[in-house]
């Protein structure tokens, strides 16, 4: 897993059993290799790249991944190979409204280079049956973490999941870390540590007034976000102001919590689950534990930081099993169904019997 505010790679080494139709789960091991400074400038760049760069980008991108993974498997002593390799690779481009969405990493690449089956390119088939491609998380959040009334990721954007009246519901609310991180950097600053310069900073109650009053927020579900729309109407209300980094990160923080508070205010009180790298910042945590009336849970740092490579790992369990991983409720496409492609390196031949016990 590579989120959009480009920390790293998330690598979660993951069991699921199935046991009287309940699934349950355990994060065997778990680790995030930081970019390079040389991969954060490719990434960051890629969706300037003309084609062919942009494919080789794509391969190259597919080898590094298959790497990792190679290496990560080695060092875990004891272990039987996995099933499968479930990548969701890195978002470069996602403007559903055109059916368009790519994530690099070539899953033939990544197959043949570590020797693992691969499952990737999730999100594909929903663009092309009308879907916005995201989020795909719901998926998990219902049958993995049903016991919470919702469940809030505070990653490069936030999003949310719930059940209402027996039917899972999710959408993308805001930008998050993609825009907090933005700012930070002007600081020298990989992100805000435990939101530090945001709680130094002041509410700018013009500039909240601005981002609240965005169309994107009157729009109903289901909706998602990409960089592109950050970069159209983000940055520029922000920008336009100059104000100084701790207060525009003060007033998004506000602007994320403000955004969570409304589609939580409209729902009935619950066990409210926080993950995602946001969860660590405190101030963020603090502004939307205030605004809740309900129980917040933020869990143990690995399933904060790991559970959406937790999720995706159970997307390709489902892919492997021709079962539903995408929901056309969440994501608004023509019917819910099994997304994802299959790669199988030579010699290794299906292993039905796993994925069907």
């Amino acid at each position: 897993m590579s989120g959009t505010s480009l920390d790293g790679v998330d690598l979660a080494l993951c069991r699921f059993s199935l046991h009287k139709e309940a699934w349950q789960y355990h994060i065997e091991a778990a680790q995030t290799i930081p970019y390079d400074e040389e991969w954060k400038r490719r990434l960051s760049e890629a969706h300037q790249l003309d084609a062919l760069s942009f494919l080789k980008l794509h391969n190259d991108y597919g080898h590094h991944l298959g790497t990792l993974v190679r290496r990560f498997m080695d060092a875990l002593t004891g272990g039987n190979p996995p099933d499968a390799v479930a990548s969701h690779g890195h978002t470069i481009f996602h403007q559903p409204q055109q059916g368009l969405t790519f994530q690099i990493g070539s899953g033939a690449t990544l197959a043949a280079v570590c020797g693992y089956p691969v499952v990737c390119d999730f999100r594909s088939l929903d663009v092309a049956l009308g879907g916005q491609g995201a989020p795909l998380v719901p998926v998990g959040d219902e049958l993995l973490f049903g016991q919470y009334r919702f469940c809030l990721n505070l990653g490069g954007f936030a999003n949310i999941s719930y059940n209402h009246l027996g039917t899972r519901l999710a959408y993308d609310l805001c930008p998050a870390n993609w825009v907090l991180n933005h700012y930070a950097r002007r600081m020298g600053m990989e992100f805000d540590k435990d939101g530090l310069m945001a709680r130094s900073g002041r509410l700018h109650r013009g500039l909240l007034e601005a981002l609240n009053s965005l169309e994107f927020y009157r729009l109903p579900g289901p909706k998602s976000l990409g960089r592109e729309w950050v970069e159209q109407y983000i940055h520029p209300c922000m920008d336009a102001l100059e104000l100084s980094v701790p207060d525009v990160l003060c007033t998004f923080c506000h602007h994320i919590a403000h955004q969570v508070s409304r589609c939580l205010g409209a729902q009935d009180t619950g066990p409210l689950l926080i993950t995602g790298g946001g969860a660590h910042n405190r101030f963020l945590a603090e502004l939307i534990q205030n605004r809740y009336p309900g129980t917040t849970i933020v869990p143990q740092n690995e399933l904060t930081d790991y559970k959406e490579a937790l999720i995706f790992a159970f997307l390709g369990v489902l892919r492997l099993r021709g079962q539903v991983n995408c929901l056309s409720q969440v994501t608004g496409c023509s019917e819910s169904h099994s997304g994802g492609v299959i790669y199988r390196p030579p010699g290794l031949p299906p292993r039905a019997h796993t994925y069907s016990e």
